[in-house]
C-alpha cells in the first residue's frame, strides 16, 4: 500500500511537469494578441510530450481507483 501512494506521488510530479513543459501560446505576446493562432502539427520533443502527458494521465488514474479499491479492503 505504501509502495502504492509512492508510485503515485511519483507520476502525479511527472504529469506536472511534463504539463508544465508544453507551453504552446504561453507567454506575454499571447496575452496581448501576438499569437500566432495557426495549424502545426507537433513533432519532436512536443509530440514526445503530449504522448507522455497522456500515457502519464492514465497511469495516475489506474493508480488512484487502485488505490480505491485496496484501501476498501
Amino acid at each position: 500500500m505504501k509502495i502504492l501512494s509512492i508510485a503515485q506521488a511519483v507520476v502525479s510530479i511527472l504529469l506536472v511537469v511534463s504539463i508544465l513543459l508544453q507551453n504552446r501560446g504561453s507567454g506575454l505576446s499571447a496575452a496581448f494578441g501576438g499569437d500566432f493562432g495557426g495549424y502545426y502539427t507537433k513533432r519532436g520533443f512536443e509530440k514526445f510530450l503530449l504522448y507522455f502527458s497522456i500515457a502519464l494521465s492514465i497511469l495516475f488514474i489506474l493508480l488512484a481507483i487502485t488505490s480505491v479499491f485496496l484501501a476498501g479492503r
